[in-house]
């Protein structure tokens, strides 16, 4: 009789694991973007392509990372040498600041799209007219007071040591990689999500396999 009530309870276990296991939602596709925020490839793509997953649905499927430090070197004596100059340097740590301070996705993207708009249109030393997007004041002040001191600094070092830590180690921005793989065609990275993706695809999925 114990036996068949250990085998009861064993199997009863199995199924809600299995149960458990057959209503978790498939995984969101992991999308990061390696990229520099006065590099006007980098800007361009952020305005003009990467902003279209947040209008056509595709946000829903993906994990979005945004990690700006791109072509950087980080020198012997710990400061760190950007492509586009010390202004680029501050504004790489201003967005990982800003990352930092608004986690979701939505909050840091609308900040950052606002910023590399400028890029596109030569404005970006009025960066700061980006706050005007948020209400929140005392976040306005922990941005500022992130990329001045210490902590904008680490987050810099540690965007900078996944950055060249990468497989294949990327030669330019921006550069795009899905689920830990180097997307071919950065600026067709939606159709490499779509294939990605385990679950039912959203409407943009769809069309984009019309349009090949």
């Amino acid at each position: 009789m114990a036996i068949v009530r250990a085998t009861l309870v064993f199997l009863a276990s199995m199924f809600l694991i299995w149960s458990a296991n057959a209503s978790d939602p498939p995984k969101k596709v992991t999308v990061s973007l390696y990229y520099e925020s006065l590099c006007p490839f980098s800007a361009n793509f952020i305005t003009n392509y990467l902003k279209d997953i947040f209008t056509n649905g595709l946000i829903s499927i993906v994990d979005l990372r945004l990690i700006p430090f791109g072509n950087a070197k980080i020198l012997d004596d710990g400061s760190i040498n950007c492509q586009h100059g010390v202004e680029e340097c501050e504004l790489n740590t201003v967005e990982a600041c800003a990352i930092n301070v608004w986690p979701d996705v939505n909050d840091h993207f609308k900040f950052i799209y606002c910023v590399e708009e400028m890029v596109v249109n030569g404005t970006y030393r009025e960066w700061k007219k980006c706050f005007d997007k948020f209400d929140d004041l005392e976040s306005h002040q922990l941005v500022l007071d992130c990329s001045s001191g210490v902590h904008g600094r680490k987050l810099e070092y540690q965007y900078g040591a996944e950055t060249n830590s990468l497989v294949p180690a990327i030669t330019g921005v921006p550069s795009v990689f899905v689920d830990g793989k180097l997307a071919n065609d950065t600026y067709a990275f939606e159709t490499a999500v779509c294939e990605a993706y385990t679950g039912e695809l959203p409407e943009a999925c769809q069309e984009a396999k019309t349009t090949d």
